[in-house]
Protein backbone atom coordinates (compact mmCIF):
# COMPACT_ATOMS: atom_id res chain seq x y z
CA UNK A 1 0.00 0.00 0.00
CA UNK A 2 1.53 3.51 -1.35
CA UNK A 3 1.57 6.45 1.22
CA UNK A 4 -0.89 8.05 -0.29
CA UNK A 5 -3.93 5.07 0.20
CA UNK A 6 -2.26 4.99 4.01
CA UNK A 7 -3.02 9.11 4.45
CA UNK A 8 -6.18 8.61 2.92
CA UNK A 9 -7.23 5.86 5.21
CA UNK A 10 -5.69 7.44 8.03
CA UNK A 11 -7.82 10.62 6.80
CA UNK A 12 -10.87 8.92 6.69
CA UNK A 13 -10.52 7.87 10.39
CA UNK A 14 -10.25 11.19 11.60
CA UNK A 15 -12.75 12.37 9.61
CA UNK A 16 -15.14 9.94 11.18
CA UNK A 17 -14.24 11.18 14.58
CA UNK A 18 -15.24 14.95 13.67
CA UNK A 19 -18.60 12.85 12.82
CA UNK A 20 -18.68 11.52 15.73
CA UNK A 21 -18.10 14.61 17.36
CA UNK A 22 -20.61 16.44 15.89
CA UNK A 23 -23.16 14.04 16.25
CA UNK A 24 -22.56 13.29 20.06
CA UNK A 25 -22.20 17.16 20.53
CA UNK A 26 -25.64 18.04 19.23
CA UNK A 27 -27.24 15.40 21.75
CA UNK A 28 -25.55 16.61 24.60
CA UNK A 29 -26.53 20.10 23.97
CA UNK A 30 -29.72 19.22 23.15
CA UNK A 31 -30.28 16.97 26.16
CA UNK A 32 -28.69 18.56 28.79
CA UNK A 33 -30.34 20.18 31.71
CA UNK A 34 -31.14 23.77 31.28
CA UNK A 35 -31.68 24.51 34.55
CA UNK A 36 -28.37 22.84 35.74
CA UNK A 37 -26.59 24.81 33.14
CA UNK A 38 -28.05 27.95 34.52
CA UNK A 39 -27.68 27.36 37.91
CA UNK A 40 -23.87 26.43 37.14
CA UNK A 41 -23.54 29.72 35.16
CA UNK A 42 -24.81 32.01 38.34
CA UNK A 43 -22.03 29.79 39.80
CA UNK A 44 -19.73 31.29 37.42
CA UNK A 45 -18.88 28.20 35.18
CA UNK A 46 -18.01 29.68 32.17
CA UNK A 47 -18.21 26.46 30.03
CA UNK A 48 -21.98 26.46 31.29
CA UNK A 49 -22.33 30.53 30.12
CA UNK A 50 -21.28 29.28 26.31
CA UNK A 51 -23.97 26.31 26.90
CA UNK A 52 -26.65 28.53 27.55
CA UNK A 53 -25.60 31.50 24.99
CA UNK A 54 -25.57 28.18 22.54
CA UNK A 55 -28.85 26.65 23.17
CA UNK A 56 -30.32 30.96 23.16
CA UNK A 57 -29.76 30.47 19.08
CA UNK A 58 -30.85 26.55 18.81
CA UNK A 59 -32.07 26.84 15.23
CA UNK A 60 -28.20 28.41 13.75
CA UNK A 61 -26.61 25.77 16.60
CA UNK A 62 -28.15 22.45 14.84
CA UNK A 63 -27.40 24.27 11.95
CA UNK A 64 -24.58 24.69 11.77
CA UNK A 65 -23.59 20.93 13.89
CA UNK A 66 -25.29 19.58 10.85
CA UNK A 67 -23.79 21.47 8.02
CA UNK A 68 -20.30 20.67 9.54
CA UNK A 69 -21.39 16.33 10.08
CA UNK A 70 -22.31 16.41 6.80
CA UNK A 71 -19.41 17.96 5.29
CA UNK A 72 -16.99 15.57 7.12
CA UNK A 73 -19.50 12.64 6.35
CA UNK A 74 -19.63 13.68 2.59
CA UNK A 75 -15.87 13.60 2.30
CA UNK A 76 -14.88 10.36 4.32
CA UNK A 77 -16.85 8.46 2.11
CA UNK A 78 -15.47 10.36 -0.86
CA UNK A 79 -12.39 9.36 0.46
CA UNK A 80 -12.79 6.20 1.09
CA UNK A 81 -14.53 5.29 -2.42
CA UNK A 82 -11.75 6.43 -3.72
CA UNK A 83 -9.44 4.12 -1.60
CA UNK A 84 -11.37 1.17 -2.58
CA UNK A 85 -11.25 1.71 -5.90
CA UNK A 86 -7.41 2.09 -6.03
CA UNK A 87 -7.53 -1.46 -4.08
CA UNK A 88 -10.18 -3.25 -5.96
CA UNK A 89 -11.24 -1.59 -8.60
CA UNK A 90 -15.21 -0.82 -9.90
CA UNK A 91 -16.08 -3.57 -6.70
CA UNK A 92 -14.80 -0.75 -4.52
CA UNK A 93 -17.92 0.70 -4.53
CA UNK A 94 -19.77 -1.39 -3.04
CA UNK A 95 -16.81 -2.22 -0.44
CA UNK A 96 -17.02 1.42 0.38
CA UNK A 97 -20.30 1.62 0.60
CA UNK A 98 -20.93 -1.28 3.60
CA UNK A 99 -17.47 0.02 5.45
CA UNK A 100 -18.70 3.09 6.00
CA UNK A 101 -21.96 2.43 6.79
CA UNK A 102 -20.70 0.00 9.45
CA UNK A 103 -18.07 2.54 10.60
CA UNK A 104 -20.22 5.89 10.42
CA UNK A 105 -23.40 4.03 12.02
CA UNK A 106 -21.40 2.51 15.05
CA UNK A 107 -18.88 5.35 15.43
CA UNK A 108 -19.71 8.41 14.22
CA UNK A 109 -23.97 8.11 15.43
CA UNK A 110 -25.15 5.03 17.72
CA UNK A 111 -21.55 5.39 20.09
CA UNK A 112 -20.89 9.20 20.34
CA UNK A 113 -24.86 9.88 20.49
CA UNK A 114 -25.32 7.24 23.32
CA UNK A 115 -22.43 8.31 25.14
CA UNK A 116 -23.83 11.89 25.04
CA UNK A 117 -27.02 10.81 26.31
CA UNK A 118 -26.12 9.11 29.24
CA UNK A 119 -23.59 12.02 30.59
CA UNK A 120 -25.54 14.95 28.55
CA UNK A 121 -24.23 17.77 31.31
CA UNK A 122 -21.04 16.89 31.84
CA UNK A 123 -20.77 16.51 27.62
CA UNK A 124 -22.39 19.50 26.87
CA UNK A 125 -19.53 21.21 29.16
CA UNK A 126 -16.85 19.79 27.63
CA UNK A 127 -17.80 20.11 24.01
CA UNK A 128 -19.01 24.03 24.59
CA UNK A 129 -16.28 25.36 23.70
CA UNK A 130 -15.26 23.90 20.29
CA UNK A 131 -18.83 23.94 19.39
CA UNK A 132 -18.72 27.74 19.57
CA UNK A 133 -16.06 27.59 17.33
CA UNK A 134 -17.63 25.88 14.91
CA UNK A 135 -21.17 27.83 14.58
CA UNK A 136 -19.31 31.07 14.42
CA UNK A 137 -17.44 29.36 11.40
CA UNK A 138 -20.33 28.26 9.62
CA UNK A 139 -22.43 31.29 10.56
CA UNK A 140 -22.51 32.70 7.52
CA UNK A 141 -23.71 29.59 5.36
CA UNK A 142 -25.96 28.59 8.89
CA UNK A 143 -27.68 32.00 8.49
CA UNK A 144 -28.14 31.71 4.34
CA UNK A 145 -29.50 27.83 4.92
CA UNK A 146 -31.62 29.13 7.62
CA UNK A 147 -33.14 31.72 5.74
CA UNK A 148 -33.71 29.12 2.88
CA UNK A 149 -35.54 26.75 5.41
CA UNK A 150 -37.90 29.15 6.38
CA UNK A 151 -39.04 30.89 3.13
CA UNK A 152 -39.38 27.23 1.70
CA UNK A 153 -41.27 26.13 4.74
CA UNK A 154 -43.44 29.98 4.28
CA UNK A 155 -43.80 29.07 0.72
CA UNK A 156 -45.17 25.54 1.43
CA UNK A 157 -47.22 27.43 4.47
CA UNK A 158 -46.14 25.05 6.80
CA UNK A 159 -44.23 27.64 9.36
CA UNK A 160 -45.46 28.08 12.84
CA UNK A 161 -48.07 30.90 13.27
CA UNK A 162 -46.59 33.69 15.41
CA UNK A 163 -49.76 33.80 17.80
CA UNK A 164 -49.42 29.65 17.92
CA UNK A 165 -48.99 28.79 21.99
CA UNK A 166 -45.78 26.82 22.88
CA UNK A 167 -45.56 25.02 26.42
CA UNK A 168 -46.11 27.54 29.51
CA UNK A 169 -42.86 27.44 32.29
CA UNK A 170 -46.07 26.09 34.27
CA UNK A 171 -46.93 23.08 32.03
CA UNK A 172 -43.02 22.23 31.72
CA UNK A 173 -42.74 22.13 34.89
CA UNK A 174 -46.04 19.78 35.58
CA UNK A 175 -44.35 17.55 33.07
CA UNK A 176 -41.20 17.11 34.26
CA UNK A 177 -42.68 16.40 38.05
CA UNK A 178 -44.88 13.38 36.00
CA UNK A 179 -42.09 12.01 34.65
CA UNK A 180 -39.46 12.02 37.57
CA UNK A 181 -42.83 10.87 39.35
CA UNK A 182 -43.20 7.77 36.57
CA UNK A 183 -39.39 7.39 36.80
CA UNK A 184 -39.72 6.91 40.63
CA UNK A 185 -37.42 10.11 41.08
CA UNK A 186 -40.08 12.10 43.15
CA UNK A 187 -42.52 10.20 45.48
CA UNK A 188 -45.94 11.08 45.49
CA UNK A 189 -46.13 13.42 48.50
CA UNK A 190 -43.86 15.42 47.04
CA UNK A 191 -44.99 15.25 43.15
CA UNK A 192 -48.91 16.36 45.11
CA UNK A 193 -47.38 19.26 47.04
CA UNK A 194 -45.34 20.64 43.76
CA UNK A 195 -48.36 20.05 41.40
CA UNK A 196 -50.44 21.86 44.03
CA UNK A 197 -48.63 24.62 44.12
CA UNK A 198 -48.99 25.36 39.87
CA UNK A 199 -52.35 24.48 40.32
CA UNK A 200 -52.96 27.26 42.50
CA UNK A 201 -53.30 29.76 38.94
CA UNK A 202 -55.92 27.34 37.57
CA UNK A 203 -58.06 27.17 40.70
CA UNK A 204 -60.87 29.71 41.96
CA UNK A 205 -62.71 29.96 44.70
CA UNK A 206 -65.57 28.20 44.30
CA UNK A 207 -62.88 25.31 43.84
CA UNK A 208 -61.41 25.18 47.13
CA UNK A 209 -63.89 27.19 49.53
CA UNK A 210 -66.67 25.73 52.39
CA UNK A 211 -69.34 25.83 50.72
CA UNK A 212 -72.28 27.66 52.81
CA UNK A 213 -73.95 24.50 53.79
CA UNK A 214 -70.75 23.59 55.81
CA UNK A 215 -70.24 26.76 57.39
CA UNK A 216 -70.31 27.37 61.10
CA UNK A 217 -72.33 30.61 61.84
CA UNK A 218 -74.02 32.12 64.87
CA UNK A 219 -77.20 34.49 65.26
CA UNK A 220 -75.72 38.05 66.63
CA UNK A 221 -79.22 38.19 67.53
CA UNK A 222 -78.84 35.16 69.93
CA UNK A 223 -77.85 36.26 73.82
CA UNK A 224 -74.52 36.96 74.37
CA UNK A 225 -73.60 34.54 76.58
CA UNK A 226 -75.14 31.77 74.44
CA UNK A 227 -72.88 33.33 71.30
CA UNK A 228 -69.93 32.77 73.98
CA UNK A 229 -70.94 28.98 74.94
CA UNK A 230 -71.30 28.24 70.77
CA UNK A 231 -68.42 29.79 69.74
CA UNK A 232 -65.88 28.47 73.07
CA UNK A 233 -67.44 24.37 72.16
CA UNK A 234 -66.75 25.66 68.67
CA UNK A 235 -63.76 24.01 66.82
CA UNK A 236 -63.02 26.74 64.77
CA UNK A 237 -61.22 30.34 65.72
CA UNK A 238 -63.14 32.94 63.24
CA UNK A 239 -66.88 32.58 63.87
CA UNK A 240 -68.98 34.11 60.86
CA UNK A 241 -72.56 36.10 62.32
CA UNK A 242 -75.73 36.61 60.51
CA UNK A 243 -78.51 39.01 61.49
CA UNK A 244 -82.39 37.89 59.92
CA UNK A 245 -81.25 35.10 57.88
CA UNK A 246 -78.45 33.15 57.43
CA UNK A 247 -76.72 34.63 53.89
CA UNK A 248 -76.21 38.28 55.87
CA UNK A 249 -73.12 37.95 57.25
CA UNK A 250 -72.74 40.90 59.53
CA UNK A 251 -69.50 39.85 61.68
CA UNK A 252 -66.84 37.78 62.06
CA UNK A 253 -65.96 37.29 65.65
CA UNK A 254 -62.65 35.83 66.61
CA UNK A 255 -61.90 33.71 69.43
CA UNK A 256 -59.35 36.05 70.62
CA UNK A 257 -61.24 38.78 70.49
CA UNK A 258 -64.08 37.07 72.72
CA UNK A 259 -61.41 35.99 75.27
CA UNK A 260 -60.40 39.50 75.90
CA UNK A 261 -63.49 40.74 76.17
CA UNK A 262 -64.34 37.84 78.66
CA UNK A 263 -61.61 38.84 80.46
CA UNK A 264 -62.38 42.78 80.23
CA UNK A 265 -66.04 41.69 81.43
CA UNK A 266 -64.46 39.79 84.43
CA UNK A 267 -66.17 36.80 83.44
CA UNK A 268 -69.82 38.01 82.65
CA UNK A 269 -70.71 36.53 79.42
CA UNK A 270 -73.76 38.29 79.41
CA UNK A 271 -71.67 42.01 79.34
CA UNK A 272 -70.47 41.24 76.13
CA UNK A 273 -71.42 43.62 73.62
CA UNK A 274 -71.07 41.21 70.52
CA UNK A 275 -71.19 43.52 67.66
CA UNK A 276 -68.70 46.17 69.20
CA UNK A 277 -66.09 43.36 69.27
CA UNK A 278 -67.25 41.49 65.69
CA UNK A 279 -64.68 41.79 63.16
CA UNK A 280 -65.85 43.77 59.26
CA UNK A 281 -66.48 40.98 56.58
CA UNK A 282 -64.30 41.05 54.15
CA UNK A 283 -66.00 39.71 50.59
CA UNK A 284 -64.16 37.90 48.01
CA UNK A 285 -65.71 37.35 44.73
CA UNK A 286 -66.10 33.64 43.77
CA UNK A 287 -64.00 33.63 40.32
CA UNK A 288 -60.71 34.77 42.40
CA UNK A 289 -57.91 32.68 41.15
CA UNK A 290 -56.54 30.93 43.95
CA UNK A 291 -53.29 32.20 44.14
CA UNK A 292 -54.32 35.65 43.96
CA UNK A 293 -56.74 35.55 46.50
CA UNK A 294 -53.21 33.85 48.54
CA UNK A 295 -51.32 37.15 47.53
CA UNK A 296 -54.50 38.86 49.30
CA UNK A 297 -54.25 36.97 52.10
CA UNK A 298 -50.38 37.68 52.79
CA UNK A 299 -50.84 41.69 51.53
CA UNK A 300 -53.73 42.21 54.07
CA UNK A 301 -52.49 40.40 56.72
CA UNK A 302 -55.66 38.20 56.72
CA UNK A 303 -56.68 34.74 57.45
CA UNK A 304 -60.28 34.52 56.65
CA UNK A 305 -62.81 35.87 53.84
CA UNK A 306 -66.40 35.43 52.89
CA UNK A 307 -66.94 34.06 49.10
CA UNK A 308 -70.11 35.68 47.04
CA UNK A 309 -70.98 35.23 43.53
CA UNK A 310 -71.89 37.56 40.78
CA UNK A 311 -75.24 38.42 42.74
CA UNK A 312 -73.47 39.11 46.14
CA UNK A 313 -75.09 36.17 47.50
CA UNK A 314 -72.60 34.29 50.22
CA UNK A 315 -71.85 31.17 48.77
CA UNK A 316 -68.99 30.20 50.95
CA UNK A 317 -66.01 30.75 52.83
CA UNK A 318 -61.94 30.72 52.06
CA UNK A 319 -59.23 30.51 54.62
CA UNK A 320 -55.75 30.58 54.36
CA UNK A 321 -55.56 27.24 55.59
CA UNK A 322 -57.47 26.01 52.89
CA UNK A 323 -55.24 27.69 50.08
CA UNK A 324 -51.94 25.87 52.28
CA UNK A 325 -53.68 22.15 52.16
CA UNK A 326 -54.07 22.63 48.62
CA UNK A 327 -50.50 22.57 48.23
CA UNK A 328 -49.55 20.33 51.60
CA UNK A 329 -52.62 18.00 51.85
CA UNK A 330 -54.79 18.21 55.02
CA UNK A 331 -53.83 19.80 58.00
CA UNK A 332 -55.58 18.69 61.33
CA UNK A 333 -54.86 20.00 64.85
CA UNK A 334 -55.70 18.91 67.70
CA UNK A 335 -59.26 20.93 67.44
CA UNK A 336 -60.28 19.50 65.07
CA UNK A 337 -62.99 17.28 64.57
CA UNK A 338 -61.57 13.79 62.48
CA UNK A 339 -64.23 13.58 59.62
CA UNK A 340 -63.31 10.73 57.10
CA UNK A 341 -64.55 11.80 53.51
CA UNK A 342 -62.83 8.96 52.33
CA UNK A 343 -63.21 5.14 53.30
CA UNK A 344 -61.43 2.74 51.28
CA UNK A 345 -62.88 -0.83 51.50
CA UNK A 346 -61.45 -3.94 51.68
CA UNK A 347 -62.34 -4.96 48.11
CA UNK A 348 -61.02 -2.25 46.66
CA UNK A 349 -63.43 0.39 46.42
CA UNK A 350 -64.15 3.49 47.75
CA UNK A 351 -67.09 4.45 49.82
CA UNK A 352 -66.67 8.50 49.48
CA UNK A 353 -69.12 11.35 51.24
CA UNK A 354 -71.08 13.28 48.19
CA UNK A 355 -69.62 16.66 49.47
CA UNK A 356 -65.84 15.08 49.01
CA UNK A 357 -64.28 17.18 46.20
CA UNK A 358 -63.16 15.57 43.55
CA UNK A 359 -59.65 16.74 43.43
CA UNK A 360 -59.01 15.27 47.06
CA UNK A 361 -59.85 11.91 46.43
CA UNK A 362 -57.54 12.18 42.89
CA UNK A 363 -54.96 13.11 45.52
CA UNK A 364 -55.94 10.71 47.79
CA UNK A 365 -56.27 7.54 45.65
CA UNK A 366 -54.04 8.71 42.98
CA UNK A 367 -56.60 8.42 40.21
CA UNK A 368 -57.62 10.72 37.27
CA UNK A 369 -61.30 11.54 37.47
CA UNK A 370 -62.07 15.07 36.37
CA UNK A 371 -63.08 17.90 38.33
CA UNK A 372 -63.83 20.50 35.40
CA UNK A 373 -67.13 19.74 35.45
CA UNK A 374 -68.37 19.60 39.32
CA UNK A 375 -66.07 20.30 42.30
CA UNK A 376 -67.57 17.62 44.12
CA UNK A 377 -68.19 13.79 43.69
CA UNK A 378 -71.94 14.25 43.61
CA UNK A 379 -71.72 16.91 41.47
CA UNK A 380 -69.63 14.56 38.92
CA UNK A 381 -71.81 11.94 39.55
CA UNK A 382 -75.10 13.94 38.67
CA UNK A 383 -73.43 15.83 35.62
CA UNK A 384 -72.04 12.72 33.96
CA UNK A 385 -75.82 10.84 34.94
CA UNK A 386 -77.42 14.15 33.76
CA UNK A 387 -79.96 13.49 36.62
CA UNK A 388 -80.41 13.14 40.42
CA UNK A 389 -79.46 9.51 40.83
CA UNK A 390 -81.75 7.33 43.38
CA UNK A 391 -80.14 5.07 45.97
CA UNK A 392 -79.02 1.82 44.91
CA UNK A 393 -78.79 3.24 40.82
CA UNK A 394 -74.97 2.43 39.40
CA UNK A 395 -73.18 4.33 36.51
CA UNK A 396 -70.00 3.33 34.71
CA UNK A 397 -68.04 6.24 33.24
CA UNK A 398 -64.26 7.09 33.42
CA UNK A 399 -63.20 3.69 34.25
CA UNK A 400 -65.01 3.70 37.49
CA UNK A 401 -68.33 2.38 38.97
CA UNK A 402 -70.17 4.70 40.86
CA UNK A 403 -73.12 3.50 43.19
CA UNK A 404 -75.29 5.43 45.21
CA UNK A 405 -75.36 4.45 48.79
CA UNK A 406 -77.20 7.13 50.33
CA UNK A 407 -79.57 10.23 49.41
CA UNK A 408 -80.94 12.78 51.47
CA UNK A 409 -83.32 14.68 49.76
CA UNK A 410 -81.75 16.16 46.35
CA UNK A 411 -78.49 15.47 47.84
CA UNK A 412 -76.41 12.63 47.45
CA UNK A 413 -74.80 11.76 50.62
CA UNK A 414 -72.91 8.76 49.81
CA UNK A 415 -71.58 7.19 46.98
CA UNK A 416 -69.33 3.96 46.02
CA UNK A 417 -66.10 4.17 44.08
CA UNK A 418 -65.03 0.71 42.34
CA UNK A 419 -62.06 1.14 40.14
CA UNK A 420 -62.64 -1.19 36.88
CA UNK A 421 -60.64 -3.86 35.71
CA UNK A 422 -57.95 -3.22 32.79
CA UNK A 423 -58.75 -4.97 29.47
CA UNK A 424 -55.89 -5.06 27.04
CA UNK A 425 -54.60 -2.41 28.31
CA UNK A 426 -57.55 0.41 28.47
CA UNK A 427 -60.26 0.90 31.31
CA UNK A 428 -63.59 -0.68 30.38
CA UNK A 429 -66.74 1.40 30.73
CA UNK A 430 -65.53 4.68 29.56
CA UNK A 431 -68.85 6.18 29.47
CA UNK A 432 -71.97 4.38 29.74
CA UNK A 433 -75.55 4.50 31.01
CA UNK A 434 -77.13 3.96 34.48
CA UNK A 435 -77.17 -0.07 34.88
Amino acid sequence: MTTALILTAFAVLILILFSGFFSGSETALTASSRARMHHLENAGNPRAKIVNRLMETRERLIGAILLGNNLVNILASALATSLFISLFGEAGVIYATLVMTALVVIFAEVLPKTYAILHADRVSLLVAPLVRLAVVAFAPVSVAIEAIVKWILKLLRADRPDDEELLTAHEELRGAIDLHHREGGVVKNDRDMLGGILDLKELDLSDIMVHRTKMATINIGEPADEIVKKAISSPYTRIPLWKDEPENIVGILHAKDLVRAIQKAQGKADGIDIAAIARKPWFVPDTTLVDDQLRAFLKKRAHFALVVDEYGEVQGLVTLEDILEEIVGDISDEHDIAVSGVRPQPDGSVIADGTVPVRDLNRCMDWELPDEEANTIAGLVIHEAQQIPEKGQTFTFYGFRFSIAGRQRNRLTSIRITPLRVRHGQRIGTRQAAE
